[in-house]
């Protein structure tokens, strides 16, 4: 072959190459956009749509939902979206008025927090929608059956496939529930209190019969602050319910727990937990699934200490 010739044989294959990986580039921007803000509901979508869907999850592992800021080109393609699905009430503070945006340029939007029965949290001086429903996996399946019905309205979107994904999700979620009844059953009544650095334990109270004994941040979000007052009532409160552990949010620093812990006078164990986001492979909350059953572990372990 000669030089000329075989110069021609590369050209023809790079055109080929060129082409074929056009057609694959062509073939992913076809796909509908479903835009997701946290990465729990992130992770939700993307077992339910697999690769049929481009989905976009705003918040990164690790992150603070209540403080978490969407980028400008974020903001832009969310507009774009076929799909917005978001947490609602109150959850995503610095993202709400993204969405409202999309929303208002006539984009979906999906508000998980409108598919539960909604719970609210409570302290001596205030209250609100709690929007952490998905620590009870009975709720998170009415909210996995609102969605499938919005996803059957995304263009793109294959209606058998997406029904197998939704059952097997929804046996997942069965199997989640019946875990979690069992191993909170081998804690006595007496031990089921809980202590947070907010109040995130709500929805997993209700369902399993805990008490939320106080939360050392006295509102559902994590941007607030306590009082002096309020850190010295919950230092009561933890002497009066003899509770071995406080939960704080694997996102947030325990220094807020810390300073509680050492103005009460017996030994009180600080325990990270991913309740708000999730985390890499191998960190113990990789999914929802993962990070249910992991906390699950840790709470029954943590409160059976001294029991």
């Amino acid at each position: 072959m000669t030089g000329v010739r075989r110069l021609a044989v590369v050209a023809a294959v790079a055109v080929v190459a060129l082409g074929t990986t056009g057609c694959s580039a062509a073939e992913r921007d076809d796909r509908p956009l479903v835009a997701v803000t946290t990465n729990i509901l992130g992770d939700v979508v993307e077992r339910v749509v697999g690769d049929s869907a481009d989905v976009m999850v705003l918040m990164p592992r690790g992150a603070d939902p209540h403080s978490f800021e969407a980028s400008a080109q974020e903001a832009a393609r969310l507009r774009t979206a076929d799909l917005v699905v978001e947490n609602g009430l109150g959850l995503e503070e610095g993202v709400a008025r993204h969405v409202a945006a999309a929303a208002s340029d006539g984009v979906r939007v999906f508000t998980a927090g409108e598919a539960v029965d909604v719970l609210e949290w409570t302290s001596e001086d205030a209250s609100g929608p709690d929007p952490h429903f998905w620590t009870d996996p009975a709720r998170m399946t009415a909210v996995v059956d609102a969605l499938g019905e919005e996803l059957h309205e995304v263009p793109g979107l294959e209606d058998g496939a997406l029904d197998r994904a939704l059952e097997g999700y929804r046996d997942d979620l069965e199997a989640l529930d019946g875990d979690m009844t069992a191993a909170f059953a081998a804690l006595p009544e007496d031990r089921r209190a809980l202590v947070t650095n907010h109040h995130v334990f709500g929805y997993l109270a209700d369902r399993f019969g805990f008490r939320v004994v106080g939360a050392v941040i006295p509102s559902g979000t994590t941007l607030a602050s306590p009082s002096a007052a309020d850190l010295r009532d919950l230092a009561a409160a933890i002497e009066d319910a003899d509770v071995p552990t406080i939960f704080v949010d694997a996102s947030q620093p325990a220094r807020l727990a810390e300073v509680l812990a050492d103005e009460v006078d017996v030994h009180v164990a600080i325990r990270s937990l991913a309740t708000e986001s999730l985390t890499a492979e191998g960190e113990g909350a990789a999914s929802y699934l993962e990070m249910m059953r992991s906390n699950t572990d840790a709470i029954v372990d943590g409160l059976s200490v001294g029991g």
